[in-house]
């Protein structure tokens, strides 16, 4: 019996850990692409117990080589996030000191540094979730009632009234699902560090098409704005961050003028340029890029010309922009990590101060997983680059 379990435990292991070179073939598989590199520590551990456990089976030699070399393969391979970790924080390091300066902190209060996370990666709050820490929330505030539809958000504030910083959040989900509940550990997180995040939403796709989505986007920035003082928010400090799809509106929304003064952008895996992506979709191609851009502009590049150009936030880079924070996964399957760097050159090249992190292990959506590798990584840079930018 217990020798069916080690090889239960061994093949568990394995699988699991193949997804972190594997890249998921259809959307139901994504999900093991996407967490399985950001859990790697415990797999680590649940390979490193199986090879262990084997050692007893030395006796059976056909099934004690076979053990050890799926548990060995899987240990291996569940290693990879953490031996490319160091590479990935000095490379994240030279980028955020290159372009905005060696002592880009040094401005901040002892009692704001003190709030930024210590390490890029702790094995702790891997271990047992990183914490958020006390905050004020109010969910489902009516902002806009565009064609008969509310759109809400979601108001995050630190536990004691003031007046605060502010970042505005929008979710991904390809244009077309969604809500401001998402990630809502990232938004309770900040909120517990000093920052008022508003958690907005927009229509979704197929019923909507671009640019609706922009528009409400800039509806709710006119409400922040109105509602600032209602709500402990500096309306002169205000960062805007997104995730893919919401990545992209934040881009376009801030690039192209507000009501709000936007003060710095992030971003995080999101699609910049519109007409080469459907032309060049990742292989495989989990969410059908293609349909998925039809969708959003109404049909593809040859018929919409125009709007595909309207609806890239390469296209929008001009000179002047706020500061801007590209983070992307180098295993990125449905936003080629290439479109990050184009976006990043042409930001650069007209003068812009722009940094990106690259992840070389993680998918899209790595952030799904609030204390998983990726996600505590790029929590480390975002939030120093959002408290450089809104000092």
């Amino acid at each position: 019996m217990f020798y069916r379990l080690l090889q239960l435990l061994i093949g568990i292991g394995l699988f699991l850990s193949l997804w972190i070179v594997v890249p998921a073939p259809t959307f139901s598989l994504l999900p093991l692409g996407v967490g399985a590199p950001e859990i790697s520590p415990a797999l680590m551990v649940l390979n490193g117990i199986a090879l262990l456990l084997t050692l007893f089976y030395r006796t059976r030699k056909t099934a004690f080589r076979i053990m050890m070399v799926g548990g060995l393969l899987g240990l291996v391979l569940s290693s990879l996030p953490l031996i490319q970790l160091p590479r990935a924080i000095q490379q994240a390091n030279g980028a955020m000191q290159s372009n905005l300066g060696k002592d880009y902190l040094a401005k901040l209060l002892p009692t704001q540094q003190a709030l930024l996370r210590p390490h890029p990666f702790s094995l702790l709050d891997f271990i047992r979730q990183i914490p958020l820490g006390d905050i004020r929330q109010d969910l489902g505030i009516p902002f806009a009632q565009p064609d008969g539809q509310t759109l809400k958000l979601n108001l995050y504030r630190p536990p004691q009234p003031g007046t605060y910083p502010a970042i505005v959040v929008i979710y991904g989900g390809a244009w077309r699902t969604g809500s401001p509940d998402s990630n809502a550990a990232f938004n309770q997180y900040l909120a517990a560090r000093g920052y008022v995040v508003w958690a907005i939403s927009y229509r979704h796709t197929p019923r909507y098409q671009f640019p609706t989505q922009l528009e409400d986007v800039r509806t709710a920035l006119t409400f922040i704005k109105d509602h600032a003082s209602d709500y402990d928010t500096d309306p002169n400090r205000v960062a805007i961050l997104g995730r893919s799809a919401g990545g992209h509106l934040a881009t376009l929304a801030a690039y192209g003028g507000t009501d709000l003064p936007i003060r710095a952008v992030v971003s995080y895996y999101s699609p910049v340029n519109l007409a080469k992506g459907y032309y060049d979709p990742p292989v495989p191609d989990p969410i059908d890029v293609k349909s998925v851009l039809k969708a959003f502009i109404g049909g593809d590049p040859k018929q919409f010309p125009e709007k595909y150009k309207q609806a890239s936030p390469i296209y929008a880079v001009k000179p002047n922009l706020p500061p801007t924070l590209l983070v992307y996964g180098a295993q990125d399957h449905l936003v080629k990590i290439k479109f990050g760097r184009n976006m990043l050159k042409k930001l650069r090249d007209e003068g812009n101060t722009a940094v990106m992190i690259e992840i070389p292990w993680a998918e899209h959506a790595f952030d799904a997983i609030f204390s998983g590798v990726s996600n505590q990584l790029a929590l480390y840079y975002t939030e120093r680059f959002i408290a450089w930018a809104l000092l």
